[in-house]
């Protein structure tokens, strides 16, 4: 394999201790906890690195030392490796600091994710600190993904997405010319670093797209049958008998949306509070997904089952709720069997009720009013078990290529069910967790979007997964969706550019 990088020994060693030392000092960190454990798991995940990285973290460590000191005197020696290490990356090769950063990060989820619900305050300051020092040698912005590659273009979108009011956002682009990432605005308001190039993110309803993989994974493995009733498998919630496993992928089952649905006569009927002060004071209140259901079921349906299409949350906590059924497992579990683990989604987390957000991580807000006051609060931590498995994981724009790439690749589903899927209704052009929708030049996309509270995510696709762009948003939400109409141009905008862009579309 040839070297993309020159290093020396000296180089290796502080690659080397960076890395290993960043896991370390979590482990002195967590010293009350499981410091064992916590070292164990971040060094197994330091073993994801590829490339010349790979080559020089999988070596050796015994010249490393980092062992009997405190938690101050490691902090003194890893965090300045840790800028140094990503300063002689950038100056060779740019790609092969984000392959490093990445790989970091990669090895910190893993080991604060061995603590037992939130991370000790001391633990949480350190991930702060190690996210610090590998943006440091960058002035806190994000490389290009691929070195050299200006895509003028593309940065004057992002700028264009901010200036329409957003807090920030980052983009990154496969595609004939290679990989570009670029991010502009802040990670957190009132400071000046940029968002993360491949940061954490509450990807909505993208979820979507990865539980209704999971289900045709399961219908190809004979469990269960696209046209089976629902009942047949949750007899308990005296489901109608006429809903099948693809009208929850498809939402033309009729069931209410637990979190309110809104007519064309302008009729609203609510459901679960999902926004406002209400909202903001009760976010981290756990619900049960059999709870949610239970609740969409004690309104009226919209419509009779597969005679209309109406997008409902409720449709995929049944999606979940029958996944768990039929394997015996939880969501979580089949998810990364399936899904996670095969393809390294080392970033991608289905939270359940965990209302944190791995390092590192752009910041969500939302604004209310209080006695006639603006108040603008900083919803990031949240309990997402409100959207369920019809909004809640999180992932990183890297981790959606990866994923929508293989999807549409052909590498998750059997062509037959990837083509029902594929296979959009007519009224709504949704398949079965995607939208299936024409580019401005004549293309095809495959695409889910997401928000929840502050957070967004896009994720597009060519029909071969050969071009794709996804992207991570930072925003203030409120109760009137303010910045909606500016979300839908902007991502028009980027999609005109990216699939568009001097050319027919690449997907006839």
């Amino acid at each position: 394999m040839t070297m993309a990088v020159t290093l020396t020994d000296q180089d290796k060693l502080t690659l080397r201790t960076a890395a290993y030392g960043a896991v370390s000092l979590l482990a002195a960190a967590g010293a009350a906890g499981s410091p064992h454990r916590i070292a164990t798991e971040g060094s197994i995940a330091l073993a994801s690195a590829t490339g010349p990285i790979g080559h020089v973290l999988a070596a050796k460590t015994r010249d490393i030392k980092l062992n009997g000191k405190s938690v101050a005197e490691l902090a003194d020696h890893v965090l300045p490796a840790l800028t140094a290490a990503m300063s002689l990356l950038h100056k060779q090769d740019p790609a092969e600091a984000d392959n490093f950063r990445n790989t970091v990060n990669v090895a910190v989820a893993a080991a604060t994710r061995t603590h037992q619900g939130r991370p000790s305050p001391t633990v949480a300051e350190m991930v702060r600190k190690i996210t610090g020092a590998l943006e440091a040698a960058n002035g806190g912005a994000p490389s290009k993904a691929a070195a050299g590659q200006e895509r003028p273009e593309l940065q004057q979108v992002l700028q264009e997405i901010v200036d329409s009011g957003f807090t920030g956002v980052t983009l990154r682009v496969h595609d004939e010319r290679g990989e570009w990432v670029g991010s502009a605005g802040v990670r957190r308001l009132g400071q000046s670093a940029e968002p993360p190039a491949n940061g954490h993110v509450r990807i909505g309803s993208n979820t979507k797209t990865f539980t209704a993989t999971v289900v045709l994974q399961l219908v190809g493995e004979g469990k269960l049958g696209l046209d089976d009733p629902v009942a047949d498998y949750l007899p308990e919630f005296g489901l109608d008998r006429r809903i099948t496993v693809r009208m929850l992928l498809q939402h033309t089952s009729g069931v209410f949306n637990f979190t309110g649905e809104y007519y064309d006569d302008g009729t609203v009927v609510p459901g679960i509070v999902w926004s406002g002060q209400e909202w903001v004071d009760n976010r981290f209140r756990t619900y049960r997904p059999e709870e949610l259901v239970r609740l969409a079921l004690s309104k009226p349906a919209r419509f009779e089952p597969g005679t209309d299409w109406s997008y409902s949350n409720t449709n995929y906590v049944l999606a979940r709720l029958l996944i768990e059924k039929v394997t015996g497992r939880s969501l979580a579990e089949e998810m990364h069997r399936l899904i996670l683990g095969p393809l390294g989604l080392s970033g991608t987390v289905v939270p359940d009720t965990s209302p944190e957000l791995p390092e590192p991580h752009a910041h969500a807000y939302y604004r209310y009013e209080e006695a006639g006051r603006e108040e603008t609060v900083d919803v990031t931590r949240q309990n997402p078990s409100w959207i369920s498995t019809g909004g809640d994981m999180i992932s990183t724009t890297q981790d959606l290529h990866t994923f929508i790439s293989a999807l549409m690749g052909g590498r998750l589903l059997p062509a037959e069910l990837l083509a029902e899927m594929c296979t959009p209704e007519p009224k709504a052009g949704y398949g079965l967790g995607v939208f299936v929708q024409e580019t401005a030049c004549g293309g095809t996309v495959i695409t889910h979007n997401g928000g929840i509270a502050g957070h967004g995510a896009l994720m597009y696709s060519t029909p071969d997964g050969s071009r794709t762009l996804t992207a991570a948003l930072n925003y203030v939400d409120d109760v009137t969706m303010s910045l909606a109409e500016a979300f839908q141009k902007a991502t028009r905008r980027l999609v005109d550019e990216v699939f568009c862009g001097g050319q027919a579309g690449s997907a006839q």
